[in-house]
């Protein structure tokens, strides 16, 4: 074959506002790469996403360095196909073509050890990449660690599982890249760790929605589940022979699509000429991942019934929970649920931080609270499992009436479940 020298792009389908940075090359320049094998690992604010080589051949030049902003289509590096891996270093100090010229400052990596893809333990697959990363924050490989995923994949549970058990897990720090050690003036040592784009994106969002964009009002409710865990207690067996878990998260999103049609502003963006009310909900699922908060999006909520809700939500949390979520799992949310409650907080009032969206719910911890109940003509107090309700609104788009209209629809439908 003869010499040419191929551009790495980085990926043009891209969400507006979305930025991607460089996380880890896999490949140093000089060592040889197969067309379609994963070449670099570009964190997103949202996910983590592959890049994987167009072509055979050999790293020839890297233009963006670990950390480094990327924009859409950009080149991030060069193959140089049927070229010898020691032949590579010769060309990264060639002029670059005319129509590909490196950007200002860009400059190639020096060759250290490349963090390739382990194969999962027992198994020729390939980890994840939020497992890769916590392999190597941990300082474990993938032999040390046992896979129970899918033919014996390694997943983000197995490395945590792993690194508890291990003798020096406590002492465990961030990559070096990822920190520095550095004196105050006062004398105290502190240890800097370089922000992630989805912590960065995650900061921008909260002061940008909160100061700049929209104007915010919180409405409180107390929800009875007493209903919905009758419900479950009865229903779970069959949906668990089917495979899918029933959890309270589901009855949540049902509830939520109840108080849209009620409500359908909930579900809408605000434009300067005109309230745009979206014609199908698009559900995010606020998740705790590895990379940090994400809402992997359940799209057309409006059409699905308990347990196909159910089965959609436990595929998205375990995609999130495993790194493996793609672009097109996070796009086009048009209302969000944070589920705090799982992590035992008992009410919180999460600002809207989706672009592009009229309000997010909140829903606290299951707690039996005593509660004045009707018992016929009378009144009495019952220990019933209770929650607390938040849904914190743009004002621009509804007042607080409608927002209390949305919850009063979302409480009576879970504390009077009967589907």
């Amino acid at each position: 074959m003869s010499n040419e020298i191929v551009a790495v792009r980085a990926p043009e389908e891209q969400e507006e506002g979305t930025r991607s940075q460089v996380l880890r090359w896999l490949k140093a320049p000089g060592e040889p790469v197969s067309a379609h094998e994963p070449l670099i690992e570009l964190e997103t604010d949202k996910v983590t996403v592959e890049v994987a080589a167009p072509v055979s051949g050999v790293l020839a030049e890297v233009l963006k360095r670990e950390r480094e902003e990327v924009a859409p289509g950009e080149v991030l590096g060069r193959i140089a196909t049927g070229a010898e891996p020691h032949l590579a270093a010769a060309h990264t100090s060639r002029p670059s073509a005319p129509e590909e010229r490196a950007l200002p400052g860009a400059a190639a990596l020096p060759a250290a050890a490349p963090v390739a893809a382990h194969p999962a333990s027992g198994a020729g697959t390939s980890c994840s990449p939020a497992v890769r990363r916590l392999l190597a924050e941990r300082g474990l490989e993938p032999a040390d660690v046992r896979g129970t995923g899918p033919a014996g994949r390694i997943t983000v549970e197995d490395v945590l599982g792993a690194a508890a058990r291990g003798p020096e897990s406590a002492s465990v720090s961030p990559p070096p890249q990822q920190q520095q050690q550095q004196a105050e003036p006062s004398g105290i040592r502190v240890r800097r760790v370089a922000h992630s784009a989805v912590r960065q994106r995650i900061a921008a969002r909260m002061v940008e929605s909160l100061l700049h964009t929209a104007p915010h009002v919180t409405t409180v409710f107390e929800v009875d589940l007493t209903a919905v865990l009758d419900h479950r207690e009865r229903h779970r067996p069959s949906f668990a022979a089917r495979g899918v878990p029933l959890t309270l998260s589901a009855y949540f999103v049902r509830a939520a699509v109840a108080a849209i049609e009620e409500v359908p502003e909930a579900n809408s963006r605000w434009s300067e000429a005109a309230l745009e009310i979206y014609q199908t909900v698009n559900f995010g699922i606020g998740t705790a991942a590895p990379e940090g908060l994400v809402a992997p999006v359940l799209r057309g909520a409006e059409t699905l019934d308990l347990q196909q809700t159910a089965q959609s939500i436990d595929a998205l949390v375990r995609r999130a929970r495993a790194g493996q979520l793609s672009p097109e799992d996070v796009r086009g949310g048009t209302f969000t649920m944070s589920n705090h409650g799982v992590s035992g907080s008992l009410i919180a009032t999460p600002i809207i931080l989706f672009p592009g969206q009229a309000a997010i719910l909140g829903v606290g911890k299951l707690e039996k609270r005593a509660a004045v109940v009707p018992h016929g003509a009378t009144e009495r107090i019952e220990i019933r499992p209770r929650c607390y309700a938040t849904l914190t609104i743009d004002h621009r788009v509804m007042d607080g009436v409608r927002a209390n209209r949305f919850m009063q629809v979302f409480a009576e439908r879970l504390g009077l479940w009967s589907e």
